[in-house]
């Protein structure tokens, strides 16, 4: 590794604009790092454009700032582009100017009017999030899409956005009723329903404003015959400055028309007044099964003429990704399988309404249909009752974009003609077209969508870092335009066209120059997302072409081939962004919910690694073999002191922003199991982590961190003294000051040598194990202890030893050997390796004997699973069960008298994330024993191992708790709240001086009145 300087730095001419925005009031942030410009460089598409800058606005005030120093004739060739939630598949975000990110601070919901069935909104407020808001209210913003967990309303405006139940709830426009837009100059537009004297009345205005609606007019008036030619006649005409509905059904001048699908060309949307609809009372999902794809496709005719809410389809490839997802175990029961007659595609048919006996009989006379119409043959149908089941069946075709990331090898399903919409009657013969076409060029294909609306999502599958591949995006996409048109739809039906604006010429024909008209009235000099949509008349630039923009496969094919197949859990991330989910109640990703910061969110942080490693790659660096190479400790620290020196000299080196990304990481592993393309950041992180500190020096903090299972067995030799240590002002300043650390844990003082005694527990030794019997393995069980419930924790490890023996165990208790994980998170894999070598060895040894091997501790005991199956030299990691994974083969259904009393799981995010059915077993266990146990939904605690210990993540630690488990602990809640991590427990009780029980303390207790 050596240092590494940004490649490209911010050229004077953006320098100066964004030092003159400093002096004229702008109050928010402005980024210029290469970490921040590298992260926003990319969104869900197959384009990379590096920013020359970054900046957050705090408010509408900070944006006008913006605009009215950019109309500076000084200034007007200076480029900017509005960002949200950057989940576009067409590079709609992505510019070589400035971002102006409005997702960070301007996400306020402003008002909710029940009665009138209105909200207001900053353009930064993220779907999920309104709709959340305005659920106790039992309302919903209707326009639905894939990425409603992330995608900002703002997002949605410039895109038109719809999806699921356009054809009954229509799309963004249909209930957008007014928006708040900051112009050049820093003019404000509130853009709404205009009568005629209103109309008048701007038209007459003598600035930018009266300007905009005297064209927009003229065009409506002058083309009438050309624009009722031009739109086609569908549920989606996404087209962009949609001409075809300036003029409302009440004959209404309306703008927003024109905004809604703009792409942030015209200016930026910063506001926005909607129309929210009341949630149907009752809805059913009909699940229909096809023994292949087209039989989907071409059922979808008869089906709509039940009319339901909307019709979504989806191929085999589809499901087969979504069967190995996390998502999978709450939806299987609804997609039965036959081995003889596999199900190819399926058919997910909504009905909704507020009268459930109608809703029913819709639904039966549906399922009659079924029964009686042989246009296609179908394997079969389920039924999803309820709003709940509903939303876990769509939970699953929402991830569909996301999982088609997700395939083995470096060929992978890509969007670039994905969001087609042609007459819903054409669209199977249009596809199977499509599929002609593709299959020309010997590709294969992933294919979902929304059949009634006719819009089908394809994404080739191509080898982007392969220029002959890449090279094909140009006659796909060529063909797939030409095939569109020819069947009456559109290239670009609900995605936007972003860099895919090319076609527009061709498309619009001679309409194209009232498109530039409308760009230039709002925009002369081409400043607001140029290239997009359509260019000034009088510009001489042009629009972007989809095979000149820079794409990742042009950066990532810099990569040496072995260094991308290494670090393959970080390279393939392709910037779905389901990382940016809002929910604070999910698990991923805590770093990014506290800090705002897009750098620090599995995506940010794949995005930063993908480009260290290019960089270190063209500067002649093998990663791969430099830890091979390492100096010895002693040799190398005078080059690692001399480096360190000049770090804090204020040398460049992009590692450092690497750096503080990834020391931001929780090592949660909630992307690991989240994730749709298990982009797995600390695996990468502890990686980066060795790398790094092989050139710098580490602090003292990561040494006793690294080194704490291995030195807590010698502090428990004298509890007393350590926890009076621990006490003593001086040393928690200097923990504090000199270590970095603070809130040390203290250790537990519990006499477990007699419940050792009182419980016969037997040391697990190989030879002991072998004497066993089969009857007694069967009976018995090994304990594999942790550090932390072992030595902090001890009555709780006690617990669970009392309560193996009350249900019959013989209890072993594995000799103490450190499990390694401190070692992994700080980036002392060698270390790791090592102890991973020595314990698994103990571990195998002690499994041979058939017994089996539970530890408590979720993190620690995931790690056997997880980190040790990727240790080189290990043939084979140990089997080491969660406790509720043994207790559901040991607990029958128990003669116990019901208990009145509830209890709510707060599960440990990696448990949760990673092992998707721990939870419903543990629900399961306590049913077993008459026992009511709601799964709650969380985030993450903010401690996750030492995390929150740290003085410099304190903070962003406490932040995390406040936005979840703070809330989950309200005196209000009924139900006793019980944890499974010893992190969540300790973060509760520093924080809020309570002590929450595990799972297993409730079961001994039923036990023990038994």
């Amino acid at each position: 590794m050596i240092a590494q300087l940004p490649p490209s730095l911010t050229t004077p001419d953006y320098s100066d604009f964004l030092e003159a925005l400093k002096t004229k009031g702008f109050k928010g942030e402005v980024g210029t790092d290469y970490a921040s410009r590298t992260v926003l460089a990319t969104d869900n598409s197959i384009y990379q454009r590096l920013p020359q800058a970054v900046i957050f606005p705090l408010d509408q005030d900070d944006v006008a700032c913006v605009a009215r120093l950019l109309a500076a004739p000084v200034y007007r060739g200076i480029k900017l582009t509005a960002r949200g939630g950057g989940t576009g598949t067409n590079g709609q975000s992505l510019t070589n100017g400035i971002v102006v990110d409005l997702s960070r601070h301007m996400n306020k919901i402003l008002d909710i009017d029940p009665l009138a069935r209105r909200v207001r909104v900053q353009a930064g407020v993220v779907k999920d999030q309104l709709n959340a808001a305005l659920k106790p209210h039992r309302l919903f913003f209707a326009p639905e899409l894939s990425t409603s967990n992330r995608a900002t309303i703002g997002g949605m405006v410039n895109t038109d956005a719809s999806g699921q139940g356009s054809c009954t709830y229509g799309k963004t426009r249909d209930h957008v009723l007014e928006l708040h837009s900051i112009l050049l100059g820093g003019e404000h537009l509130h853009s709404r329903p205009l009568g005629e004297g209103e109309l008048e009345g701007e038209c007459a205005r003598d600035d930018r404003i009266g300007e905009i609606h005297r064209v927009v007019l003229g065009i409506h008036t002058d083309k009438a015959d050309l624009i009722e030619a031009r739109f086609p006649k569908l549920n989606r005409c996404l087209t962009g400055y949609d001409l075809a509905h300036i003029r409302g059904e009440d004959g209404r001048f309306n703008l927003n028309s024109v905004m809604c699908g703009a792409e942030g060309s015209l200016g930026f949307v910063v506001e926005a007044l909607l129309n929210v609809l009341p949630i149907p009372e009752y809805s059913v999902l009909v699940n229909v099964r096809y023994a292949s794809f087209m039989d989907a496709l071409r059922d979808a005719r008869s089906l709509i003429e039940h009319k339901p809410l909307s019709i979504e389809t989806v191929d085999s490839k589809v499901l087969m990704l979504a069967m190995k997802d996390i998502v999978w175990h709450s939806v299987a029961e609804y997609f039965p399988g036959n081995p003889d007659r596999p199900t190819l595609g399926i058919n997910l048919v909504e009905f909704s309404g507020d009268d459930i006996a109608e809703v029913e009989g819709r639904v039966a006379a549906f399922i009659e249909h079924l029964h009686t119409n042989e246009t296609v043959e179908r394997l079969g149908h389920t039924m999803a009752r309820g709003e709940g089941a509903v939303k876990q069946v769509y939970a699953m075709r929402k991830r569909s974009v996301g999982l088609l990331g997700n395939v083995e090898g470096e060929i992978r399903p890509q969007p670039f003609v994905e969001d087609t919409a042609v007459p819903p009657e054409n669209l199977a013969d249009y596809i199977a077209e499509f599929r002609a076409l593709l299959d020309g060029f010997g590709l294969q294909y992933g294919m979902f969508g929304h059949v009634d609306a006719g819009v089908l999502h394809v994404r080739p599958a191509l080898n982007m870092k392969d220029p002959r591949q890449a090279a094909l995006i140009r006659p796909i996409s060529d063909g797939v335009a030409a095939l569109t048109q020819r069947y009456g739809g559109l290239l670009w039906g609900e995605h936007g066209k972003g860099i895919r604006s090319e076609y527009a010429p061709a498309f619009f024909g001679e309409l194209y120059p009232s498109l530039q008209a409308v760009k230039s009235a709002f925009d002369p000099y081409n400043q607001f997302n140029p290239g997009k949509i359509a260019t000034p008349l009088e510009s001489t630039e042009s629009l972007i072409k989809i095979d000149e923009a820079v794409m990742r496969g042009d950066l990532d094919r810099q990569i040496d081939e072995r260094v991308w197949n290494s670090y393959e859990s970080a390279v393939h991330c392709n910037g779905n962004g389901a990382c940016y989910n809002y929910d604070p109640d999910d698990a991923m990703c805590p770093s990014w919910k506290a800090t705002r910061q897009r750098q620090h969110s599995p995506k940010g942080r794949a995005s930063l690694i993908r480009e260290w490693l290019r960089l270190q790659g063209n500067a002649g660096v093998d990663v791969l073999s430099t830890n091979q190479r390492r100096l010895h400790f002693l040799k190398s620290l005078p080059q690692r002191w001399r480096n360190s020196l000049a770090q804090r000299r204020g040398s460049s080196d992009f590692s450092h922003e690497v750096y503080d990304a990834m020391a931001g990481c929780l090592a949660c592993k909630s992307c690991a199991g989240q994730c749709p393309i298990k982009v797995n950041v600390p695996e990468f992180r502890s990686r980066f982590l060795e790398l790094y500190h092989g050139r710098y020096l580490r602090p003292l903090r990561d040494y006793l961190i690294g080194s704490l299972e291995f030195s807590i067995p010698y502090f428990a030799k004298v509890p007393g003294l350590y926890n009076g240590l621990m006490g003593v002002p001086f040393v928690k300043r200097w923990l504090a000051d000199a270590v970095g650390m603070v809130d040390s844990p203290l250790l537990s003082r519990f006499d477990f040598q007699a419940v050792l005694n009182r419980w016969n527990v037997e040391p697990a030794t190989p030879k002991r194990l072998a004497m066993l019997s089969p009857a007694q393995a069967e009976k018995s069980v090994v304990i594999v202890q942790d550090a932390f419930t072992r030595y902090f924790e001890t009555p709780l490890l006690a617990s669970f030893i009392e309560l193996a023996s009350r249900i019959g165990f013989q209890v072993f208790f594995a000799p103490y050997s450190p499990n390694g994980k401190p070692l992994h998170v700080q980036g002392f894999l060698a270390a790791f390796n090592k102890a991973a070598v020595r314990n698994a060895g103990q571990l195998q040894a002690l499994s041979q004997s058939g017994v089996r091997l539970v530890g408590l501790d979720p993190a620690m005991t995931l790690v056997y699973r997880q980190e040790y199956s990727k240790v080189p030299g290990l043939a084979e990691a140990p089997a080491v069960e969660l406790p509720q994974e043994w207790l559901l083969d040991c607990l029958s259904e128990a003669p116990i008298r019901n208990v009145p009393r509830a209890f709510r799981l707060l599960a440990h995010c990696t448990e949760k994330t990673n092992v998707p059915a721990s939870s419903k077993q543990w629900v399961e266990v306590f049913r077993r024993l008459k026992l009511e146990l709601k799964v709650e939904a969380t985030g993450c605690c903010g401690m996750s191992g030492t995390y929150g210990h740290e003085a410099r993540n304190q903070d962003t630690s406490r932040t995390i708790f406040d936005q979840s488990w703070k809330l989950k602990l309200a005196d209000d809640i009924g139900g006793e709240p019980l944890a499974t991590g010893y992190s969540c427990r300790s973060q509760v009780k520093r924080l809020s001086d309570r002590a929450l029980r595990h799972p297993l303390e409730v079961l001994l207790e039923v036990y023990r009145d038994i």
